[in-house]
């Protein structure tokens, strides 16, 4: 190993591993030394060429650390005048934030430092120019694209907040290079591809990266292959600092609150169980099953960012109180049923999440919850006014006994005004507001 870098506050230094493509982190926080190794970027896939490998790689990290219904490319070509453009770019899609993410790498053996930064800046400014061209060409005509499953789905520029990701691929880019911020009239953020992989793997969630990009993009930027330096610096300020005061009379009647921050310095999954997988099984079951071919790729796609909206430091709780919702529910006498419902509101009270369990699935349990949904989400909109702004997803797991499968995933959604009738928001209040729940609300660092 080297001797170790360091930041000039001294927040962070790494220590060069012997594979130059690697090195270890080091971040003080105020609960001691943050470790983490920086593994290399995946490797690159064999019989492609080097540029196409890498444009495959990083979909590839995207597809299998976040969900590949989120990593979409071109599917066909767009007309533009009398002339055709094709949008070759990678896009990264979420709820309603996007990047697209523009490939380079560096096919022949580097020159001397001063010259390979030169080629950086370049093939960066060309880069996020392209990039550029790629959202006003999709603001001015939606064009058909393919996510990782084969699905077409229409994206239409204006549905979006955009930021241009420029992802190097370099065998080694010499130290300090930070590529030029000129504005481009939108946010914009330079990465390696080491860099691309580290937040996914450190996150596992499309939604969660997107959010980190935009947040990092308003930050002073900094040198190619720091991203992770950066990342541990705000995580440990999301720690630090004091928690925001919440709105109890937003949530209403519930058990006890739990808040937690944005960034989570620990690697998901590292509690040294499998219960964060849960969020990501569920993630696959609406993906896969909930939604048949019959139902428009926008819904799939608006059900599925809706729920990876939970965040990535909540998600090991999470799963190990699913997994103790299915071992409870079905603990009852024959013809009852049991509930255990969890919910989560984000901070402003647009999105509310609800996971519950039941101790079986039938018409009645299913009405029943829909109910319940409706219910929570009528709540909301009547104490933030805000009703055409709110949406709810409500996902039930109901336990199988068949062996085919451990339990059934089934959703409902609702947005805006529901137009509940007096008797309805009587009868669905009587039902379900004598119970207690948890309640979850999310606050930023």
């Amino acid at each position: 190993m080297t001797e170790p870098a360091s930041s000039p506050t001294q927040l962070w230094r790494y220590v060069q591993d012997d594979d130059p493509s690697a090195f270890t982190l080091i971040v003080e926080t105020p609960n001691g030394p943050c470790v983490r190794r920086i593994p290399p970027a995946l490797p690159l896939p064999s019989g492609v060429d080097h540029g196409s490998g890498a444009e495959a790689a990083a979909h590839t990290a995207a597809a299998t650390w976040g969900m590949p219904d989120f990593v979409l490319q071109q599917a066909d070509y767009a007309t533009k005048g009398s002339g055709r453009r094709e949008l070759g770019d990678r896009l990264l899609l979420s709820g309603r934030r996007g990047a697209v993410v523009q490939v380079k790498a560096r096919t022949i053996t580097p020159k001397p430092d001063s010259q390979e930064v030169a080629w950086i800046q370049k093939v960066a400014a060309k880069a996020m120019s392209q990039a550029k061209g790629t959202v006003r060409q999709l603001r001015m005509k939606p064009a058909d694209m393919v996510n990782g499953r084969g699905r077409t789905l229409q994206v239409d520029g204006n549905a979006f907040e955009w930021i241009t990701v420029f992802l190097l691929d370099h065998p080694q880019v010499p130290k300090g290079t930070q590529v030029a911020s000129e504005s481009i009239g939108m946010p914009a953020i330079a990465l390696t591809r080491r860099d691309w992989d580290f937040l996914f793997d450190q996150l596992r969630s499309t939604t969660a990266v997107l959010d980190y990009l935009f947040r990092a993009a308003a930050e002073k930027p900094v040198p190619l292959g720091e991203e992770p330096a950066r990342f541990y610096e705000l995580a440990a300020a999301d720690a630090a600092a004091p928690p925001k005061d919440i709105d109890t009379e937003l949530v209403g009647p519930g058990g006890a609150l739990f808040s937690t921050p944005r960034l989570p310095q620990a690697p998901a999954g590292s509690d040294g169980t499998h219960a964060h997988l849960m969020i990501r099984i569920m993630l696959e079951d609406v993906a896969a099953s909930f939604l048949r071919d019959s139902v428009a790729e926008e819904d799939r796609f608006t059900v599925l960012s809706d729920f990876d909206r939970l965040p990535v430091a909540a998600r090991a709780e999470w799963g190990h109180l699913l997994l103790d919702m299915l071992r409870d529910v079905p603990e009852v006498p024959e013809e009852h049923c049991k509930w255990r419902i969890r919910r989560f509101l984000e901070e402003d009270g647009t999105h509310q999440l609800i996971v519950g369990a039941a101790t079986r699935f039938d018409p009645i349990v299913q009405a029943a919850f829909s109910a319940y949904v409706q219910l929570r989400h009528h709540e909301v909109t009547e104490r933030t006014g805000m009703a055409e702004e709110v949406s709810t997803l409500g996902v039930l797991l109901t336990p199988r006994h068949d062996g085919v499968r451990p339990w059934d995933t089934s959703a409902v959604r609702v947005q805006g005004d529901l137009s509940l009738s007096e008797e309805e928001i009587r009868v669905y209040s009587e039902a379900w507001n004598r119970t207690a729940e948890d309640v979850e609300v999310s606050v930023s660092g």
